[in-house]
């Protein structure tokens, strides 16, 4: 069953998947639809899931699930990583790259190759009060409140 994201419960579970590229308007508009039909159809065991999806900042693909009506299986989760896989295919776009992170500098979103962090922190470029965004995040109370986040206060904090 499908949900509206904003209408999601603040405990149900995300699954953020980052592209490595904005997507184009276009492309926004074709995958919307698309992201809908999985939640709507998407089960676990033959029970429907209580399921939203959503495109966030051009760049991040979001499930959710309220885990307290049903919870995801591992058929289930396999079931949403091929979906999204089909997506890459289809757009030509890959969101499992994870040598890449995503910062919110101002208006502009910023992308960082994992092993030049170090280098851009040195430099000032990113700080620990740099907006970042967390793909760790997986709850929907801790994205709707804090994402993106000071780098500082994720798994980011180290290089501070």
């Amino acid at each position: 069953m499908y949900i509206p994201f904003d209408e999601l419960p603040p405990h149900a579970r995300l699954w953020i998947y980052q592209a490595n590229r904005p997507l184009t308007e276009a492309e926004q508009a074709e995958i919307k639809p698309m992201l809908e039909r999985f939640a709507t159809e998407w089960s676990s065991h033959g029970k429907g899931l209580e399921a939203s999806a959503a495109l966030l900042h051009n760049q991040f693909l979001v499930l959710a699930n309220n885990e307290s009506a049903a919870s995801a299986s591992g058929c289930s989760i396999d079931a949403s990583v091929n979906f999204v896989r089909e997506l890459e295919k289809h757009f030509k776009v890959s969101f499992f790259d994870r040598t890449t992170l995503v910062f919110k500098n101002g208006n502009e979103v910023l992308t960082v190759a994992l092993n030049e962090l170090k280098e851009k922190v040195s430099e000032g470029v990113i700080t620990k009060d740099s907006l970042y965004f967390d793909t760790l995040v997986n709850k929907y109370d801790e994205l709707k409140a804090a994402w993106p986040r000071p780098a500082g206060s994720s798994w980011l904090s180290r290089y501070f």
